[in-house]
């Protein structure tokens, strides 16, 4: 027993020593950038502005990956694919629809209509998971569908790649979302404003869903207990069949929204990263927690934008901005060990661990 406890007095020692590393690395990183007086005030508003539109992407994945934990308490490792599939299918409507000269007469309903499109096939892909690979496998231990999850990811990237081939397609340009907008001095793209825009109301439409509608009472009723929530007469497997829906319908419209902000990254590859830094988001946010999935996604979005040049560069770093993806996984790694829960995530029961 004294061994034992040794031994933990000694892993909280190091986290706490790691801690400290950290927190001094990043005053000391971000004291030396903001004094050295390399950066703009209007510099760091544009790189808030891009970090936001691009965490209100990886938000909007991040929120199906927090449903499905919600309900199922899985990990969904092929949902960067749910969100590949809408995007890379709505790019062929794109480019028709640019051809025919929609996209130059009405603009954001012919984008309405690739979101659409790409919302119905990434709907179509998670559903046909869950009854596929995720049903027969629910009373299996939680390591058996996590498996199956890397699996269907795989799957799925390939089974894109042999449908539509493996170069890089580009959406096409939209006239009505070029050109800038003046806020506190910095020239922001209108497309970074559009996106953040959208991300909130599609947020803001899955709340009201989750908390308001009657089919999210029942979600919230079976997350809670499935168990007293069939007794109550909740039809368990519909409930998690429109978690899927749910859950894949954001992707959809999150793969358009990329395809507007970054239109040169659609192929069948294009998940897998931001698969990875979604789910980091939903465990910075909490997961299981809807607002909490967003705000992650957000804060990641941020973190990625300003770490490399507030923090990196302060430090002597050469190459900062190439160290993006690293900033986004070491946040991963320090949420896991110093706040598991995530920001707004809740310590679960030890029965529901």
């Amino acid at each position: 027993m004294k061994a034992r406890l040794y031994r933990l007095n000694w892993v909280d020692v190091v986290l706490n020593a790691l801690r400290i590393v950290i927190i001094v690395a990043v005053i000391v990183g971000a004291f030396n950038t903001i004094t050295s007086g390399k950066y703009t005030t209007d510099q760091w508003i544009s790189l808030v502005m891009s970090g936001l539109a691009q965490g209100s992407i990886y938000a909007l994945i991040a929120l199906g990956y927090t449903l499905v934990y919600g309900i199922l308490l899985m990990i969904n490792f092929a949902h960067g694919e749910v969100f590949m599939s809408g995007a890379y299918t709505a790019y062929f409507l794109a480019i028709y629809t640019a051809k025919k000269g929609w996209l130059d007469s009405h603009p954001f309903l012919t984008i309405l209509s690739w979101m659409a499109l790409a919302a119905v096939v990434s709907m179509v892909v998670a559903v046909l998971l869950e009854r596929i690979a995720y049903r027969p496998l629910r009373g299996a231990p939680r390591l058996v569908p996590l498996i199956t999850a890397i699996g269907a990811s795989f799957f799925l990237q390939y089974t894109f790649k042999g449908f539509y081939g493996s170069a890089f397609r580009t959406y096409p340009e939209v006239p009505a979302l070029k050109g800038t907008i003046n806020i506190g001095g910095a020239e922001i793209p209108i497309v970074q404003i559009i996106v953040f825009i959208a991300a909130v109301v599609l947020m803001v439409g899955l709340y009201w869903v989750v908390e308001k509608s009657k089919r999210g009472k029942a979600m919230r009723a079976v997350s809670e207990n499935k168990e007293v929530a069939r007794l109550m007469g909740i039809d368990i497997d519909k409930v998690i069949v429109f978690t899927f829906v749910l859950g894949g319908a954001l992707a959809g419209a999150a793969g358009v929204i990329n395809g507007l902000y970054r239109p040169q990254g659609v192929n069948f590859f294009m998940g897998f990263f931001p698969g990875i830094k979604a789910f980091t988001a939903a465990v910075l946010g909490g997961i299981g927690n809807v607002p909490g999935a967003f705000l992650g996604g957000l804060l990641l979005g941020v973190i990625e934008s300003l770490g490399p040049n507030l923090v990196l560069d302060g430090l002597g770093i050469p190459a900062a901005n190439q160290l993006k993806d690293v900033i986004a996984f070491t946040m991963l790694v320090l949420v896991l060990i110093f706040r598991p829960q995530g920001i707004l995530g809740e310590r679960l029961a030890e029965k529901r661990a």
